[in-house]
């Protein structure tokens, strides 16, 4: 069984777009009031969408719209066809609350199996889940994908670490999901507690953190392990609305489920295809909480070349952070996917690493990056490891930073996602 879908050509997965495109427009102006006023706003009816270029037309959706609907935002059907909500982090204000209908999760599903069918994954796979479970999209999502696939799934959630040993060693698990960070944690786990030879795991999927490639290559080496970078957003289903495929070069998302804009997040205007913007999505199925247009905040571009595995479906690269992320430094526009890259490219270098920004006494601003040093290097090397760092951030940054080496594993390890940057500069 396959869960890709049935396209020949560009132009009929085009064609599905639009016929899906015309199907959310009328769904939301019936069915919502927030998008029916939206819309009349916007001086726009589902019959004046004639092709996908009508797409631009139509009025953006924002994640304050998502908190002002609490606690059912978006909503566009009765609410006795709504049988489960996810909610979002929310580390600020209102969490961002999404309904579903029953076919939304079948979808979801259906998307989730694609993502294992596309990472090379079979039915004799144990698959390890180690997100979290509750209102958040990560675990329930991983598991609903598994089960629709037909690999075993094994439902650890995070954290608790001697039952993820005992589990990754007696079950014999294959595959393991996990964010970067504790996959990285897991790695040095197995290595400190001398478990290689007793773990089986050939592919880790990962998501819900940016990670640099440092530390790809890093949990890599580690496990022996295949890695598959996937999205997730709790606002468009959840994680599985696309993966990494086994070409390794982008992101393959579902487009036959939503449109994928990248826009300039300050003109809101296309961004040329390769180039960097936000990602602003459509969904073209979605029953319960349609996105029209929804702004993500999620920074990354669009590659427009075929990719060598051969499926036709379109592909972003990597998320490189969040416009909302932007760090000002003095006065140059920073993001933090820069600084991976940064030391990704640095030879000496560990995975883990911080960002402190601090105003001194003289009022200017200043930047330490505390990076480790690789697990083979040489603290005679540090010097060399710290000055190689700060010419490639003041060459592609345009910044001057403080390097300061570390012995490696001396930063902390988190079972969740690590926090990186720390911005200090309004504390008295």
């Amino acid at each position: 069984m396959t869960f890709m879908p049935n396209f020949n050509s560009a132009e009929e997965l085009a064609a599905h777009q639009l016929k899906g495109l015309r199907w959310t427009v009328a769904h939301a102006q019936a069915g919502s009031p927030f998008y029916a006023r939206r819309l009349q706003e916007a001086g726009v009816t589902p019959g004046d969408i004639k092709s996908l270029d009508d797409l631009r037309g139509l009025p953006f959706t924002m994640t304050d719209d998502l908190r002002a609907g609490y606690p059912f935002p978006l909503l566009s059907v009765p609410i006795e066809e709504v049988v489960r909500v996810h909610a979002s982090s929310g580390t600020t204000g209102k969490r961002k609350v999404l309904a579903y209908t029953q076919k939304d999760l079948d979808d979801w599903a259906h998307m989730f199996a694609r993502c294992y069918e596309m990472a090379g994954l079979t039915r004799a796979d144990r698959v390890q889940i180690m997100v979290g479970y509750g209102v958040w999209t990560a675990g329930v999502g991983f598991q609903a994908g598994c089960e629709r696939f037909g690999a075993l799934a094994l439902p650890v959630g995070p954290g608790n670490l001697e039952m993820q040993w005992q589990f990754l060693v007696d079950f014999q698990s294959t595959v393991m999901c996990s964010t970067s960070s504790m996959a990285l944690l897991m790695a040095e786990e197995i290595k400190r507690r001398g478990l290689g030879d007793q773990v089986k795991i050939n592919k880790l999927i990962y998501g819900s953190e940016r990670t640099s490639e440092a530390m790809r290559q890093r949990i890599s080496q580690a496990l022996g392990a295949e890695l598959f970078d996937i999205p997730g957003l709790t606002e468009l289903y959840g994680p599985g609305t696309g993966i990494e495929c086994r070409a390794h070069q982008g992101i393959h998302y579902w487009a036959d489920y939503y449109i994928l804009e990248i826009l300039d997040p300050v003109s809101l205007e296309p961004v040329a295809p390769g180039e960097i913007g936000e990602m602003v999505v459509t969904t073209l199925c979605k029953e319960a909480a349609p996105l029209i247009r929804y702004r993500t905040r999620d920074l990354c571009r669009l590659l427009p070349e075929p990719c060598p595995c051969g499926n036709i479906l379109p592909r972003h690269g990597r998320i490189m952070g969040r416009s909302d992320d932007m760090i000002k430094f003095r006065a140059v526009n920073i993001y933090p996917g820069q600084i991976d890259h940064v030391l990704s490219q640095s030879p000496g270098v560990g995975s883990e690493y911080q960002v402190h920004l601090r105003r001194g006494e003289d009022g200017r601003d200043y930047m330490v990056i505390m990076v480790e040093r690789a697990p083979e290097g040489s603290a005679g090397d540090d010097q060399a490891v710290a000055a190689s760092i700060s010419k490639g951030v003041k060459a592609h940054i345009l910044v001057s930073a403080e390097i300061q080496v570390m012995d490696y594993g001396s930063l902390p390890r988190s079972e969740r996602k690590s926090q990186r940057i720390f911005d200090r500069r309004e504390e008295v």
